[in-house]
């Protein structure tokens, strides 16, 4: 057993509660740990130490801080795979998976990095007679993420490393379900040379959540989670006037052309339909079958998930790991059976799984849901689970209309040799994500990520170019120096002659 505290002006910090969550082992489905459950005066005093530590950090020259980014990056980068074992302990993932989940997290820091660039304004001179002008971009402050238990490394670095190369100090509430990265990371910052208060964690619940939102002091919040709770979010967040970032939830179709190789599009929806036990807020969750493919991708697709290997996250060949709580296994079981009773065909039904060695996990095997039509609930709902659902559309047009009716705009992808089918798709699929023969269109650092519809709510989309502009102001300057202003009052609204 071990116990999993708050991290507040660069000191591991126990709460003063007395409550506490269970930490599980998803694969044994044991308490492992205990993660505190902050209080409201828990959360203040980690605002007034970042609020403390805001105008020093802030006024850094910006190649200072991202100096700090380039220690850190090479922190993350020599231990990787500490922080991945984290991820498999408390998340389930397999390790493989971790890994990657924490390689995705270093492109982020990497993209911090080159902040100096990315904070340039822009420069006019002689805008008018004796007049420059100029825009330049300011941190905005304290800033709060609240991140999920699926990415429990990689969503964070969505969000840190660019608001504090941007200049501002940050309060991290991490998912009460794997807490262990956040203060790993925390203590890997401050190696890196971050002074204290710069970046805080605060573990907790809805209560820490509700804090955060209607702190005075905390000028924007970044969230990540369900559809639900990212309404909420931004609703109250909007409510107390602040920047907000609520991405939700998803449900993300492939659509497979006739004309598409089955073999590969086969591929690409067994690695995005079941790595992760399906916790990806990208994961395919429907395949589109067009016309006459789909009982070839079906019969390919059965052969496949049968064959999916599932086990603890350090097995030798494991493809899949367990699923966080039994809360969710118990959720993602009932789906499934709801999915049935209204009409859909279990090709491969994963109820039931027990794994040898550990039949106590909560482990959900690959299941393969056919004949799927729009008024199900396995196809409405976002099942967070390793459920892929068929849909059988006679053509293309159809294949567009179900995914722009649905009310998820997150991620889609389409498989198909034809250009002319591929471009068309581009431009009129309502989805903020789009692949074409890719099957995770997950942006790079460099670009953005983030959804369309009830995917996403607030005007930014994560890191890249967006997340600077989401957490720094834009301020505009026009300056005129005594010797070139006209003598007397100017009651007309000035010419730029």
């Amino acid at each position: 057993m071990y116990h999993v505290h708050h991290h507040i002006s660069g000191q591991p910090q126990p709460s003063s509660s007395g409550r506490t969550a269970d930490i599980f082992n998803p694969a044994l489905g044991q308490v492992q740990g205990r993660v505190d459950l902050g209080t409201v005066a828990e959360l203040d005093q980690a605002v007034a130490a970042a609020q403390a530590a805001f105008p020093a950090w802030a006024a850094q020259p910006s190649l200072a801080r991202a100096r700090v980014m380039f220690r850190f990056l090479s922190i993350v980068q020599q231990r990787s795979k500490a922080l991945a074992e984290l991820i498999v302990q408390e998340h389930g993932k397999t390790f493989p998976d971790a890994m990657g989940e924490v390689a995705r997290a270093i492109e982020i820091i990497e993209f911090a990095t080159g902040i100096p660039q990315l904070m340039k304004g822009e420069y006019t001179d002689q805008i008018a007679r004796g007049i420059d002008a100029w825009s330049m971009r300011q941190p905005l402050g304290v800033v709060a993420g609240i991140t999920p238990f699926n990415f429990p490394a990689m969503v964070p670095m969505w969000m840190f490393p660019i608001a504090l190369a941007c200049g501002n100090t940050f309060i991290l509430k991490p998912s009460e379900r794997d807490p262990s990265p956040s203060l790993l990371m925390a203590e890997w910052l401050k190696e890196a040379g971050l002074p204290d208060g710069v970046f805080n964690v605060v573990q907790g619940d809805k209560a820490i959540v509700d804090a955060i939102l209607a702190h005075p002091v905390i000028q924007a919040v970044s969230f990540v989670g369900s559809t639900p709770v990212a309404e909420y979010i931004y609703a109250e967040g909007a409510r107390y006037g602040k920047r907000v970032q609520a991405l939700g939830g998803a449900k993300n179709h492939l659509v497979v052309m006739p004309d598409a190789d089955v073999g590969q599009a086969v591929d690409a929806l067994i690695g995005a339909a079941y790595g992760s036990a399906g916790e990806r807020c990208m994961a395919i969750s429907v395949a589109v079958a067009v016309g006459d493919v789909a009982d070839t991708l079906v019969a390919q697709l059965a052969e496949r998930v049968q064959a999916l290997r599932v086990g603890e996250g350090h097995q030798d060949g494991a493809e899949m790991g367990p699923v966080v709580t039994r809360m969710a296994q118990q959720r993602i079981e009932g789906l499934i059976g709801q999915g049935i009773a209204e009409g859909a065909v279990a090709v491969v039904d994963g109820r039931g799984l027990r794994v040898p060695g550990y039949e106590n996990g909560f482990f959900v095997g690959g299941t393969l849901l056919d004949r799927v039509t729009p008024d199900m609930i396995v196809y409405r709902e976002e099942i967070f689970g390793p459920v892929l659902c068929v849909v059988r559309v006679p053509d293309i047009a159809a294949a567009v209309k179900l995914i722009n009716d649905h009310e998820y705009g997150n991620g889609v992808a389409v498989y198909t040799r034809d250009g002319g089918i591929a471009r068309e798709f581009v431009r009129h699929i309502q989805v903020g994500m789009v692949g074409v023969n890719v099957p995770l269109p997950v942006p790079m650092a460099f670009n953005s990520f983030g959804g369309w519809k009830r995917s996403l709510f607030g005007d930014h989309h994560a890191y890249g170019p967006e997340g600077v502009r989401f957490y720094t102001r834009h301020k505009a300057v026009m300056q005129r120096w005594s010797d070139s202003i006209a003598r007397g009052p100017e009651f007309a609204f000035p010419q730029m002659t």
